[in-house]
């Protein structure tokens, strides 16, 4: 599907764009809980513009195994999107992330109001779930949720990686806690984070600094350790899903959105 979009970029401007979206569903099920799966950023223009049709296929069938139906836009400026790349936040030193992050929370809500518009879908049980760019995308939606979101899961998230030059040492980390920070000051319905120690790109202390920040400021979370995964364990969403599935699952019934008949 592709469905409009307006947003209001904090350094851009108004922004109107057709957001394309992937959507998985069972047929035999009249009514489902949803979904909407945000994918994350690549390290330079020429990958992102190369992104093409986020599926996340084996993650979004495992999701609608569960019970869900799962939608996954393709953000502005990145493939078959097109567009301006909004989510650019400057120099390494001076990173300002929050109106990338701003950008994409305000196209998932999009997503959100679209899938609670359709009859398959039910209105009041949703989740976001994001990885890398898309899992600190999940936190900025959970500051201030839609009506129907009601858990809201980071996968590795985070911005500034530079896996090949500075492995494990983000862009200025100090102001992703910041930015964290604040998401955690509002934020109220139940998160997950999940992160494996040799995350090539966040690393293993910042994230849980990022978490802290977020607790602190009255945030409700759970971080959960992952296992080391090959040689970088930033991929661990896609790539070693039965580490993560269990705290997955039981977080799913705690928040009220197990698999329903």
């Amino acid at each position: 599907m592709r469905i409009p979009v307006t947003l209001r970029h904090g350094i851009l401007g108004e922004i109107r764009h057709e957001l394309p979206v992937t959507i998985f569903r069972d047929d035999a099920r009249p009514r489902a809980p949803f979904v909407v799966l945000g994918h994350g950023r690549a390290t330079s223009a020429a990958a992102n513009a190369a992104l093409g049709q986020v599926r996340y296929t084996a993650n979004s069938r495992y999701l609608g195994s569960l019970g869900f139906a799962v939608f996954v836009p393709t953000r502005i400026g990145y493939g078959i999107a097109g567009g301006q790349d909004l989510e650019h936040s400057g120099a390494c030193a001076a990173k300002r992330y929050a109106p990338g992050y701003d950008a994409a929370a305000q196209q998932t809500r999009a997503v959100v109001a679209y899938a609670r518009g359709r009859p398959d879908i039910d209105p009041g049980r949703g989740l976001v779930i994001g990885q890398s760019y898309g899992g600190t995308t999940a936190i900025a939606v959970a500051a201030d949720p839609p009506d129907g979101v009601r858990a809201a899961v980071n996968f590795a998230g985070g911005g500034g990686g530079r896996p090949s030059t500075h492995p494990g040492e983000p862009c200025s980390p100090e102001e992703m806690e910041r930015l964290f920070g604040g998401y955690g000051a509002t934020a109220r319905i139940p998160t997950l984070w999940l992160y494996a120690p040799n995350d090539r790109y966040m690393g293993e202390h910042h994230p849980r600094e990022w978490f802290e920040a977020f607790r602190r400021a009255g945030g409700a979370g759970r971080f959960v350790a992952l296992p080391a995964h090959g040689e970088d364990g930033h991929s661990s969403f896609t790539r070693n899903p039965g580490a993560w599935r269990p705290a997955f699952e039981a977080f799913l019934r705690e928040a009220g959105l197990a698999a329903g008949p």
